[in-house]
């Protein structure tokens, strides 16, 4: 199937097809009256095993319910040829030729339709105000909530509150894997995760300019309200796919993905499409080295420092670009790695467990923020001399963002080879930024690293809060993610699948990529 929808929906499209699929959208899906969800608790069972959950499906062609997760469904399809079949939760369209949910413009366009008409039943039509306002405009008519005084005099005679507890597991949600989606899945789990990001959604703060309903801050927010939703079904992330292959062509395809790749994607156009969103409202200039106030920009980038050093008059030529991620090479690739120091006797740096022989994530920062001897090859002009000179290049860290991302690069492509690089790096659940900013250089002389540790400077140190992790080979491999709920309760995310995870699950893992909250930013 290609990116712009599915073939085999024609076949369906004949007779009164619009008409027919807006009375199981009314009657099946939606629900918007008392009598049809009384109707539809009645008949909506599974033909075959009689169960009302597995996630029902109704055939389109036939009156036929059939479990999706027990294949019932299936079964008829491939029985009767009935290729395609509708969620009954979601409404989303299934097309068992192709093995995968679908986008269809008009079948998208009467669903959309029907949903209003449910939810303007309901008595909620106030959050839209024209046409293409469900998914664009979500938000914009936000008004807070004042209780009344009968409110209040409840309130007052009421005093137990449902509380959120360690236990719960609101937030929690799979995701359906819509045809080599995984690495699409576990970048969804990291970014419903991020402590500021979910609070930033959840409050409703997004305003949407665009006049389409191809705004992916938009489909973000709706998705953070379904993780949050309370249910526990897997959620069927289909128009987000659809909205990544419109933004980001080279995405586009039933082929694997990079995580990473999907992640600065998923960034950049978050950020181009929410830079009318800003969390700064006086007016200020963004304190981020992209001058940009949207939530992305805030939340996400910092400012890598690069000072180049003439080897004849020493002078310094300093540049700061903003980044979203670091990248670290590892021992094993192509590139020669930095030898380990210290730690390799066994001792502890950074809070990391530095067994001898082994890689941890400290090595990895040391040797990105290492002098680099640029050679007789890559001669700059110095602005001193004003000749071309040799020079050594160092990067540090000129500004922290509140949410460090790191990734480990395993796969490496040259002219040569194109493999994956399994080398175990250890990582910590806490991280102290301060000895690779760029203040903190004097205490790091040609490249031999000097432990500075100010107890009193918290603004560097950070929290894990998730880990992206891929198995297999670079042909053939599958993502999955560890992601934390609540302090030092952590959930392994493989899909549709959710299962709890020990701390030791998380901190063995190989790593891929890897996500830290600032700690003093964090209220969990």
């Amino acid at each position: 199937m290609s990116p712009a929808g599915c073939s085999h929906v024609n076949g369906y499209k004949v007779d009164n097809w619009k008409q027919n699929l807006r009375v199981i959208y009314q009657c099946f899906v939606w629900s918007g009256t008392a009598e049809t969800r009384r109707r539809k608790a009645k008949s909506c069972i599974c033909h075959m095993c009689g169960a009302h959950l597995n996630r029902l499906h109704s055939c389109l062609y036939c009156v036929f319910f059939g479990c999706f997760t027990k294949k019932h469904i299936h079964e008829h399809a491939k029985n009767k040829r009935h290729n395609l079949a509708i969620d009954l939760l979601y409404g989303g369209i299934y097309c068992f030729v192709c093995q995968d949910y679908i986008y269809d413009k008009d079948m998208e366009q009467i669903a959309k339709e029907e949903q209003r008409k449910a939810w303007k039943l309901q008595g909620i039509s106030f959050c839209f105000l024209s046409e293409n306002l469900m998914l664009s405009k979500w938000g914009e008519k936000y008004t807070t909530w004042e209780p009344t005084k009968r409110e209040l005099e409840l309130l007052r005679h009421n005093p137990k509150r449902r509380k959120i507890t360690t236990n719960c597991t609101i937030g929690l949600r799979g995701l359906i894997n819509l045809g080599n989606t995984c690495f699409m899945n576990c970048i969804v789990q990291a970014l419903t995760h991020t402590p500021l990001l979910r609070d930033f959604f959840l409050s409703d703060r997004h305003k949407c300019e665009m006049q389409s309903n191809s705004c992916l801050v938009c489909e973000m927010s709706q998705l953070f309200q379904e993780f949050y939703s309370g249910h526990r079904s897997p959620h069927i992330p289909f128009r987000l796919l659809h909205l990544v292959w419109t933004h980001a062509r080279h995405l586009a395809g039933y082929e694997q993905q990079d995580a990473h790749e999907f992640l600065i994607a998923a960034l950049d156009v978050l950020h181009r499409h929410c830079k009318g969103d800003t969390i700064n409202d006086n007016g200020k200039k963004a304190n981020n080295p992209n001058h940009c106030n949207c939530i992305i920009d805030q939340i996400f980038t910092g400012g890598l420092q690069s000072d180049v050093t003439c080897q004849v008059c020493h002078g310094v030529s300093t540049t700061i670009d903003p980044f979203w991620d670091i990248s670290l090479d590892l021992p094993g690739s192509s590139t020669p790695f930095w030898p380990l120091s210290p730690g390799g006797d066994g001792s502890t740096v950074n809070g990391e467990s530095h067994l001898s022989g082994s890689t941890t994530l400290t090595d990895c920062l040391r040797r990105f923020t290492r002098p680099e001897h640029l050679g007789s090859s890559a001669k700059i002009k110095c602005g001193g001399c004003h000749s071309y000179q040799e020079s050594t290049k160092q990067l540090t860290m000129k500004k922290l963002p509140i949410v460090a991302c790191f990734h480990l690069k395993r796969f490496e492509h040259s002219a040569k080879l194109r493999r994956k690089i399994t080398t175990y790096v250890s990582f910590p659940l806490e991280l102290d930024m301060t000895p690779f900013m760029a203040s903190s250089k004097e205490s790091r002389m040609n490249g031999q690293y000097q432990q500075t540790v100010d107890v009193l400077n918290n603004d560097n140190k950070y929290s894990l809060f998730a880990v992206v992790n891929h198995q297999g080979t670079l042909e053939s491999g599958h993502y999955t993610s560890f992601i934390r709920q609540h302090k030092d309760q952590w959930f392994k995310c493989d899909d549709a699948i959710i299962t709890k995870a020990s701390i030791k699950d998380v901190l063995d893992s190989e790593g891929y990529l890897l996500f830290y909250h600032k700690q003093f930013l964090e209220y969990e």
